[in-house]
């Protein structure tokens, strides 16, 4: 009967004394005192072989071996991980220059459309976003597109698999289709966005592309207001001395239609080439909306009217930083992108 109690004494003994100088004994500790064939677990074994009067008391000895062994463990494991810790740390030289952080850098389609955004929103328009799968009345119906027009055709709309009334929108103009009929006059908002279309692509022209549409619609609105609007714009974007022309065009949602040109110059090589050496650079679309799509949103054209543009981002993109394929704005190439770091 001693000798089971002396044998819990000298095991107690053998915790307290034992020094564990690193992790290695301490792991050893561990094994051997607290493992799933510790030494102690035996010990619990022999209760059976005490008297029942000395049982408890036997019990509670077990108990407060075990307890040791774990306090001692998780002291010194607290204070080994201090101080290698500390080790680790007085390791580092301080002199030594940091890993470099690469910066990263926004696309040229942000860049040039955050641009459009911050230049109209000064003059009063807000930005509208809307859904990139659009049905067909808000797509072509509401903008007076005809039935028969080619843009509906499956030569240049994606449509959803399965259906004729769900598409990708074609322009961003569905985004005006569905603010003239839930908001009433007056309305000035811009609405950029992807839009897709069913083309081959190549240097030139892409499957998907960016716009930023622009619509204005308030009792009295004229073509002037339009002009001294798009000639602000102009200013802003490529210059104070800036100059433009409007020349006749068609577009099934705005009546009369223009496609304006900023006048580039011929003085350099770029310039020629980019204007075809004309000197003129056509960037956007615009007209008198058509009182067809007013009506068929719902508000009054006998009382409104309004203008509408659209602006290609890829276009002014390509135009501002002097790139030559479309192509490269998609692809996230990060050589190409790295190039973009330092512009805001």
């Amino acid at each position: 009967m001693a000798d089971v109690f002396d044998k819990v004494d000298e095991v107690l003994a053998e915790i307290k004394s034992v020094e564990i100088a690193d992790s290695d004994a301490l792991e050893q500790f561990r094994i051997k005192y607290l493992g799933t064939k510790n030494i102690i677990k035996p010990l619990f074994g022999e209760i059976r072989n005490v008297p029942n009067e000395r049982k408890k008391e036997f019990g509670q000895l077990l108990n407060s071996l075990k307890q040791e062994a774990e306090a001692k463990f998780e002291a010194t494991k607290s204070t080994l991980s201090s101080a290698e810790g500390k080790k680790a740390a007085s390791e580092i030289d301080l002199t030594a220059p940091n890993d470099p952080i690469s910066r990263g850098s926004r696309h040229p389609v942000s860049i040039v459309m955050n641009r459009l955004i911050e230049v109209f929103e000064r003059i009063g328009f807000t930005v509208a976003e809307e859904r990139e799968i659009e049905d067909d009345w808000h797509n072509f119906t509401a903008m007076n597109t005809p039935e028969d027009h080619p843009a509906r055709d499956m030569q240049d709309t994606f449509y959803l698999k399965n259906s004729v009334t769900r598409l990708l929108r074609t322009h961003t103009s569905s985004v005006q289709a569905r603010v003239m009929t839930t908001e009433k006059p007056p309305i000035r908002i811009i609405a950029p966005g992807r839009v897709y279309r069913n083309e081959t692509i190549s240097a030139r022209s892409h499957c998907q592309f960016h716009q930023v549409e622009g619509l204005y619609i308030d009792e009295n609105v004229s073509f002037a207001d339009m002009r001294q609007t798009l000639l602000y714009f102009a200013k802003e974007m490529y210059g104070p001395q800036t100059d433009i022309r409007l020349r006749p065009s068609y577009f099934p949602f705005t009546e009369p239609s223009a496609e304006m040109d900023v006048w580039m110059g011929t003085e350099t090589e770029t310039a020629r080439k980019l204007t075809k050496g004309t000197g003129w650079l056509e960037v956007l679309g615009c007209g008198m909306v058509d009182p067809n799509v007013l009506e068929n949103c719902g508000i009054d054209s006998e009382k409104y009217s309004g203008f509408a543009f659209g602006i290609g981002i890829e276009r002014s993109a390509m135009q501002k930083y002097d790139i030559s394929d479309i192509r490269l704005l998609f692809e996230n190439d990060s050589r190409f992108l790295k190039q973009f770091s330092s512009v805001i």
